[in-house]
């Protein structure tokens, strides 16, 4: 079993291939195609690998379980209250049904790398700019009407 050192240092190992065009991101079948680079396995076996990764964390979630992946993130499910809405077209006021939804919240380690701050403070050592995640053109948030015009 690998420690945590040797874990993020397996990662950093992957292979940085060419970037993605920022309009289109990452599908499935990018995700397929990198992991089986940088495993130098089959496409086939990378992706039915995938796909049971996907289905035992969706099986989870089912369940109500939450599912922390150390140094990624965690996934869990979420209420949302009934509440009020507007139809956009008509402006009539209709009632938005109780929900449940799958939730992500980014482990410290994957938050300190997208935003390109050393995880043990800022004398932790130099970080390599060149990676920095960059958000995607029109993916600011819009609160509702709480924008300036």
């Amino acid at each position: 079993m690998l420690n945590n050192t040797e874990r993020r240092s397996n990662i950093a190992r992957i292979p940085q291939g060419p970037a993605l065009p920022s309009s289109i991101g990452m599908t499935k079948t990018h995700l397929i195609d990198h992991v089986t680079q940088a495993t130098q396995g089959t496409k086939n076996a990378t992706e039915r690998l995938i796909d049971a990764v996907l289905a035992s964390i969706t099986e989870a979630l089912a369940k109500g379980e939450k599912v922390d992946l150390r140094g990624f993130g965690s996934f869990q499910v979420s209420g949302k209250k009934e509440r009020q809405g507007r139809n956009p077209r008509t402006g009539e006021a209709i009632k938005i049904a109780a929900r449940n939804v799958a939730v992500f919240k980014p482990s410290k380690e994957l938050s300190c790398r997208l935003n390109g701050t050393p995880e043990d403070g800022p004398e932790a050592g130099d970080v390599n700019t060149d990676t920095l995640a960059q958000p995607q053109q029109g993916s600011e948030k819009v609160h509702g009407d709480k924008f300036d015009v």
